[in-house]
């Protein structure tokens, strides 16, 4: 049994609260990417995962993440906290105590991701259940395949800090949803345009802060595997937005700050299964090259008749498979001290990534599907067209995010009089 680290744990601690921080700015980045109407229920559909979330990870989720069990899930030997005090587990210097906070703010804040392929028509209490089931049978199995001990782990594919059951979990259980919970009603009929990017620019920035933990912590102590994951999270980000600048320029002549704010998600998601195992270098290279699948896919889905709302698939679905192919191209066992890519004499391990690449998308979308249908089999799952024209926020929440007044004179319209005050406000 190791011993307690007080460094190690007091990064940790940090760490820890740095993530959590992550999910308001979460809901920041999402309200703003959305119509004025709509901007307090999908803040709160992120806040939702800070409740009903950590109550189910500590219920039964850390336990199937994290337990003994089988290849696919653990078991329950952790269940309702079971067994889960201040002693470290196994190789490791922090409490286990902490390890299970720390591990929970991850399943928090991917929860509140999927909303974002959902917000401006889904319900807010069916949505409520879902994540519910989602943070119990889709992110845990997930995690325990590559954290916990799962068949991805034994096959030994390498991801730091979530590329598997955050980024392409997220990614695609959101085209999933969207999929299933339909297009907004005046999706392809008009522009349904971002209502303040000031709010959109600083949800990214503060993201950006909370990912030094968020990767930086992965290490699990203050040593190396944390410096170098901290340095490269600093790195990586930065190429994003550079070539996407151009991307941009070369696509519309001018550089936008909704696509500044997307570039910082992608190059962030794009470091987190690798900022462990590639060079700094390397990660500069990374963060090129993930803007550019990212990019198109963004570009390329609003053609489509998939209202995928704020593009979670594109931004870390997209992005989080890249980072974890990456690393089967770049790790570096003089950097990461684990295993080498086909670049530095390891073919093996490109096989092993694209295995989670190609298993972890379908798990993903088939569980969500699955869940979806169920919650939508006992309740509706989006708003009724005189609901969604009024706006989520007064119709959910009886409360409106700007106080115009103009959500309680739509409460008592005809549909006829709602489309004609909303259009007009639009």
């Amino acid at each position: 049994m190791s011993a307690i680290d007080t460094g190690d744990t007091a990064w940790m601690l940090a760490a820890t609260a740095l993530v959590v921080m992550m999910t308001p700015a979460l809901g920041l980045f999402y309200a703003g990417l959305v119509r004025s109407k709509n901007t307090l229920n999908t803040f709160m559909m992120c806040a939702a995962a800070l409740g009903v979330t950590v109550v189910s990870w500590a219920l039964i989720g850390y336990s199937f993440a994290f337990s003994e069990g089988n290849a696919i899930i653990g078991g329950f030997d952790h269940a309702l906290l079971n067994g889960v005090g201040f002693e470290p587990i196994e190789g490791q210097t922090i409490p286990q105590l902490l390890f299970f906070a720390f591990q929970g703010s991850f399943c928090v804040i991917t929860a509140a991701l999927v909303s974002g392929a959902v917000v401006e028509r889904m319900r807010f209490g069916p949505f409520m259940i879902f994540i519910t089931l989602w943070s119990v049978f889709v992110y845990p199995v997930l995690a325990h395949w590559v954290f916990g001990g799962g068949w991805l782990a034994d096959l030994g594919t390498l991801d730091f800090a979530g590329g598997v059951p955050v980024e392409m979990g997220s990614g695609f259980s959101a085209l999933a949803a969207a999929l299933i919970v339909g297009a907004r009603k005046d999706y392809g009929r008009q522009a349904l345009l971002p209502h303040n990017a000031v709010y959109v620019l600083l949800g990214a920035g503060l993201l950006w802060f909370g990912w030094f933990g968020f990767n930086g912590g992965s290490g699990l102590s203050a040593g190396d595997a944390g410096v170098l994951a901290f340095t490269n999270t600093f790195l990586c980000p930065a190429a994003t937005l550079v070539v996407w600048f151009t991307l941009d320029l070369i696509r519309g002549g001018k550089v936008t700050a909704i696509g500044a704010a997307t570039a910082i998600i992608v190059g962030c998601v794009a470091i987190t299964p690798a900022g462990g195992f590639i060079s700094p270098a390397w990660a500069l290279a990374l963060g090129a090259i993930a803007a550019v699948p990212s990019y198109a896919l963004i570009v390329w889905r609003p053609r489509t008749r998939v209202d995928e709302t704020l593009d979670v698939l594109a931004a870390h679905g997209m992005a989080g498979a890249t980072g974890i192919v990456f690393i089967g191209i770049a790790a570096q066992f003089a950097w990461n001290g684990v295993a080498d890519g086909i670049l530095y004499g390891d073919a093996a391990q490109l096989g092993h990534q694209v295995v989670a690449a190609l298993a972890t998308p379908v798990y993903a979308f088939a569980m969500t599907f699955i869940l979806l249908k169920g919650v939508g089999a006992f309740t509706s799952l989006r708003a009724s067209a005189h609901d969604e024209a009024l706006g989520m926020d007064v119709t959910q929440h009886g409360e409106e995010a700007y106080l115009t007044g103009e959500g309680a004179i739509l409460l008592t319209a005809t549909p006829e009089e709602a489309d004609r005050v909303t259009k007009r406000a639009a």
